[in-house]
């Protein structure tokens, strides 16, 4: 079962991610500064403590009956020193301070430390005054004994205090939250607004269009794709009124001959039987033409779907030259078309044959077509060390430098008065490019105006090739 999902906006989701986040912080800020800051702060006396009686633990007893005084001032604690003949006081004065009080916990733990043989002991008990947390540690010194003193400061007040400024920091925090994300999602969604606008306009044909870029690098790298996919679009168009004009020509034009033949056929030389024969045959010609035409397209329709697998095997590439060349002898004789071969004896390539004929053949017919007027093609293999390089050459007006790229479109023409073929169909080199890339060879075409161009591809030797279809 599909589950459509529900859609937000940009806003609100920039919204609800940014209160979550910052509810998030003040979270954390609300544990650091109630539950750890308690156990923070009692952590830290402790290791106070124990910092201070291992201190007076290591000083011998001259030093610390010149310093007890002073460190019991600086740590902010209470001490009592106990000896068998007297007892001294540090400091009792401070605050929460219970030491020489008549504090029965207290009297009670520095009587179990004078009665046991330890060097050191730590008691936990309670301030009842303050109801605060309190530490006693006791110290043996030669025959007498240190116990430093220090009552926890109860933070709950602190606590209360810091609570009801998150709150506040809260409540304003999201307003905040709330702002930003309208001020933002706003800055992100205007453009996004304009690229969605233009790109319906596209979508209904209108192709002058320009998408602007704003800085964000993400709807600056989108802007550009469908720049470009906008100059395609542009392009496609264009070359489909070029197709259907072209296609039109070339279907009406034989079309026109044939009905007229057939008719003259009827009318007039269906009696005469030289002149019925040389109309029927210009009436087979024609429709020979259709024939080539639609072929020529369907072919390339299926190529470019992929679904025209490759047949490849080792042959003379030379002796299939050469067969396609003596199919030309009937526009050699009644046109005056003048064909120049120059190539190695043999020419042993791996390919698929019919399919590099069908190059061959179409790069020929567009030679044809646009050769000068000493209607010379010149076919040209060049042999390297891997390869062969098959060139076909015309001498005609040759091809502009910005024209280049795009001569290999279906039913590009270098003209837009377009002429009809003396051969072939007007799809010729479109079906040139999708054969080479199927094969994975490199092609191209060298020009230079006035002076004609040069058709060429590489097709690896028999012996190089790999045997993967």
């Amino acid at each position: 079962m599909n589950i459509k999902m529900k859609t937000s906006s940009i806003t609100s989701k920039t919204l609800f991610y940014l209160i979550i986040f910052i509810i998030s912080i003040l979270l954390l800020l609300w544990f650091c500064q109630t539950i750890y800051l308690s156990i923070s702060y009692e952590q830290y006396q402790v290791k106070n403590l124990n910092k201070i009686a291992n201190y007076i633990s290591s000083m011998d007893s001259k030093t610390l009956e010149q310093n007890i005084e002073q460190i019991a001032y600086e740590n902010e604690v209470c001490i009592e020193y106990i000896t068998p003949y007297q007892t001294h006081s540090y400091n009792t004065q401070i605050i929460g301070c219970e030491l020489g009080k008549n504090n029965e916990s207290i009297i009670r733990y520095q009587s179990q430390m004078i009665s046991s043989e330890s060097q050191m002991q730590a008691f936990r008990l309670v301030n009842e005054e303050y109801k605060a947390k309190a530490y006693l540690y006791g110290i043996k010194k030669n025959n007498g004994f240190v116990f430093v003193y220090t009552t926890l400061v109860d933070l709950s007040s602190a606590s209360n205090i810091i609570k009801g400024q998150l709150i506040y920091i809260t409540i304003v925090a999201i307003l905040c939250a709330c702002i930003v994300a309208y001020f933002l999602s706003h800055k992100i969604t205007k453009p996004i607004r304009e690229i969605t606008e233009k790109a319906k306009k596209l979508g209904r044909g209108t192709h002058d269009i320009h998408f602007e870029e704003n800085g964000i690098e993400e709807i600056d790298e989108l802007a550009k794709s469908l720049n470009t996919a906008q100059k395609e679009l542009a392009k496609t168009d264009e070359l489909r009124r070029d197709l259907l004009a072209n296609v039109s020509h070339d279907l009406k034009t034989p079309l026109t001959m044939i009905k007229a033949y057939a008719e003259m056929v009827r009318d007039i030389s269906y009696q005469d039987d030289e002149k019925r024969t040389d109309h029927l045959n210009i009436i087979i010609s024609e429709t020979d033409r259709l024939n080539h035409l639609v072929n020529d397209i369907l072919s390339l329709s299926k190529m470019q779907a992929d679904a025209d697998t490759l047949n490849k095997e080792t042959f003379d590439l030379r002796k299939e030259m050469e067969e396609i060349i003596h199919k030309y002898e009937i526009i050699k004789e009644t046109e005056n078309y003048s064909f120049k071969m120059e190539m190695p004896d043999k020419i042993m390539v791996y390919a698929d044959k019919m399919k590099i004929n069908q190059v061959i053949y179409n790069l020929i017919n567009n030679a044809i077509n646009y050769t000068g007027p000493d209607k010379v093609v010149k076919i040209k293999v060049i042999e390297a060390k891997e390869n062969y390089k098959v060139q076909i050459i015309d001498t005609g007006k040759g091809i502009k430098k910005e024209e280049l790229d795009v001569i290999w479109d279906k039913y590009y023409k270098n003209e837009k008065n377009h002429q009809r073929n003396v051969v072939g169909t007007g799809v010729g080199l479109s079906i040139v490019k999708t054969i080479l890339e199927k094969h994975n060879f490199k092609y191209g075409v060298e020009s230079t105006l006035k002076k004609g161009s040069t058709f060429y591809f590489l097709i690896p030797k028999a012996k190089k090739r790999k045997n993967v279809n």
